[in-house]
């Protein structure tokens, strides 16, 4: 038993120092190895590693894509002098280990180097889009050159970013809205738009109504003109036939004839009980009347 408690003890040791030679690397950080604080050396390679225990140290960096976000929306001044309210997030990461290190995290952990780093990167931005915003109009800024806008605060806030070893990998405009005073007179304009543009399409249709009524009746005038004209071509035709077949048979019997036509005159003439006529008894109206042979009284 004497003899078991010192190798024991060593074999414990020797884990001991097993474990502090050795680190393990994500695949989604960096490893920076120190020694006596000095940077010697970094590995972004996931996997097992080595290093020299009590004398050497390991910190990690996150490699990933990290992002920036406004907590709250920020007021924005634009060419006009009106404020408008802006949410917005940036995606950026750690490009070079060494630089961010040296300019960022020195002498801080790592976590609080990378809120450092963000700090920095939202006065960055925010200046980039103050000075953009004084350049334009709230349109513009609201709708018009919303892409231009993102994409010139990136190459702008990637000149800093690279300064202390990172990149802007991309900024969004979640949001670009008016302060409440300009949203009201924005509606109250939108409204008075879509106000006139709705009277305008009104005028337009009554003069649409009036330009197709107007055609209808010059349509309905000119069909009933035809369909007039057309009527009274029959009439005349008929009325010519009419003619013809009673020429045709006053030529074959003028007396015939001449006592139809009077007993159409009969007829016409006394329709009503009340009808009167105020003629001398011999007059000729008469005469198919009096005698029922006109013919030889006549004689």
């Amino acid at each position: 038993m004497k003899i078991f408690a010192p190798a024991a003890a060593l074999i414990v040791a020797l884990l001991l120092v097993l474990s502090q030679s050795m680190f393990m690397v994500d695949q989604r950080q960096f490893a920076v190895v120190f020694q006596l604080g000095e940077l010697i050396r970094i590995k972004d390679e996931p996997g097992l590693s080595w290093k020299v225990p009590l004398l050497q140290n390991v910190r990690f960096f996150d490699k990933r894509i990290l992002t920036l976000d406004t907590s709250e929306a920020e007021r924005f001044l634009t060419s006009e002098k009106k404020n408008v309210l802006v949410d917005l997030f940036v995606k950026w990461r750690i490009v070079d280990t060494k630089q961010f290190y040296e300019t960022i995290s020195s002498g801080s952990a790592s976590v609080d180097a990378e809120e450092r780093a963000k700090a920095r990167l939202s006065q960055t931005v925010n200046a980039i889009l103050r000075e953009e915003f004084g350049k334009r109009t709230v349109h513009e800024v609201v709708s018009g050159e919303r892409d231009r806008i993102m994409e010139i605060v990136r190459q702008k806030g990637n000149l800093d970013a690279k300064t202390f070893g990172a990149e802007i990998v991309d900024v969004r405009l979640k949001r670009v809205d008016y302060v409440q005073e300009i949203s009201d007179s924005v509606y109250r304009r939108m409204e008075a738009e879509r106000k006139r543009v709705a009277n305008e399409l009104r005028s337009e249709g009554a003069a649409e109504k009036e330009r197709i009524q107007a055609d209808a009746d010059k349509q309905r005038e000119v069909i009933l003109a035809e369909a007039y004209k057309k009527a009274q071509q029959i009439k005349g035709a008929a009325d010519a036939k009419a003619t013809s077949v009673y020429s045709a048979a006053y030529g074959q019997n003028a007396e015939f004839y001449a006592f139809y036509r009077s007993l159409e005159a009969y007829k016409q003439s006394f329709k009503s009980k009340g009808d009167v006529l105020v003629l001398e008894p011999n007059a000729e109206f008469f005469k198919y009347l009096k005698n029922s042979n006109p013919g030889k009284s006549g004689k």
